[in-house]
């Protein structure tokens, strides 16, 4: 994903040499130190390695306990976190990652760790993308380079009820970061369900420069009918009433077309997942309890950033029809749970979050 020596590589650079130092934060070796992996020691009465002894596998996850909150890594120095795996248990909802660059206070990442990792109604679906990765069974990993120049702090809390296990890597870099390297942003919002004639709001109240990289949205439909004609906009650098980028209809916004349909005959909604943009889930109703559509959708501007110097804000309209659109229908406001996660890197200090939703607006019934 990266472009200069000692962050990330590509392609195009991958024989370059660099004096950029490896490093990796597990259970194994929580510190990240040189030196310091597989150096637990195995409990003598429980654990399957006590045969076996110290260097063994003998402390690969780590469980959070109900209401807890857990550091998953804590780096000083300067450098940049390259690639992130791990499989959690429990409701991915009631996960919440956090992330801290250089000290700040407030997080720069707030999210629960499904919809992270564009995986949002707390099932497996493969994404098969340059930024996210989901794969069997619930092994997520990301590629966002996020680079630091003090420190790096990563949490997770439990909000659920029940203990949680947790499995995971942190792989980084020690290097030096040039000094227009921005800071990785990921921001969390749900509504459910949408007031009546608003607006969704993907991101606002953005202020610094930066450039906006990436979108999941996890939308469930309460009605019958195409739920796709939404405009997303972006509002650049003082845009008021109108946005400087519209587009034309959600399913054109993450890379599909006609209401991702491929016919009846062809089993009608087509899940698909390439490098920039996926409809990586569709959740079909059973006939019976499971009565709504839901859709998990991607679009990463890797290669078409959205450049703002000053502020940002994005939003989605939830739009559907009103009778048959080839027989001069209307357009119908939707009244959908609708819940996103907006990717930017910017300039810190970034201003304050919204409040995350409680653990019970959280839910996903």
């Amino acid at each position: 994903m990266g472009s200069f020596n000692g962050l990330g590589l590509h392609l195009g650079n991958l024989s370059r040499l660099s004096d950029a130092e490896s490093r990796s934060v597990s259970p194994e070796n929580p510190t990240g130190e040189k030196g310091r992996g597989a150096m637990a020691v195995p409990d003598p009465k429980t654990s399957p390695a006590r045969s076996l002894g110290q260097g063994w596998k003998v402390a690969p996850y780590i469980v959070v306990e109900a209401g807890a909150t857990a550091v998953l890594a804590d780096i000083a120095g300067q450098g940049a976190i390259q690639q992130i795996w791990m499989t959690p248990t429990g409701a991915w909802r009631s996960a919440i990652l956090r992330f801290y660059w250089d000290g700040q206070d407030a997080p720069s990442v707030e999210c629960p760790i499904g919809d992270f990792f564009a995986c949002g109604w707390n099932r497996y679906a493969q994404v098969s993308s340059l930024a996210v990765c989901v794969n069997p069974g619930s092994a997520f990993n990301c590629y966002w380079e996020m680079p630091f120049r003090k420190r790096a702090r990563i949490t997770l809390t439990n909000t659920a009820d029940t203990a949680m296990i947790l499995y995971y890597q942190i792989n980084y870099t020690l290097t030096e970061v040039p000094d227009d390297a921005a800071y990785f942003h990921a921001q969390f919002r749900r509504v459910n369900p949408l007031p009546y004639k608003e607006v969704y709001t993907i991101l606002d109240g953005v202020k610094g420069k930066g450039h906006y990289v990436g979108t999941y949205i996890a939308w469930s439909v309460k009605s019958n009918g195409w739920w796709g004609e939404g405009e997303v906009k972006f509002y650049l650098d003082g845009d008021r009433e109108f946005p400087t980028i519209c587009g034309t209809g959600t399913e054109d916004y993450f890379c599909g077309s006609y209401n991702f349909d491929v016919g009846k005959d062809n089993g009608g909604y087509r899940e698909f997942t390439t490098p920039y943009s996926g409809l990586a889930q569709v959740i079909r109703p059973d006939g019976l309890y499971q009565s709504q559509m839901r859709f998990g959708m991607y679009r990463w501007h890797i290669p078409d950033p959205i450049r703002f110097q000053s502020e940002l804000r994005v939003t989605i309209q939830a739009l559907g029809w009103r009778g048959d659109p080839r027989r001069g229908a209307e357009f119908r406001p939707l009244q959908d749970d609708i819940a996103s996660v907006a990717y930017w890197y910017q300039t810190i200090p970034a201003a304050p979050f919204p409040p995350l939703p409680s653990p019970n607006d959280l839910r996903i019934d």
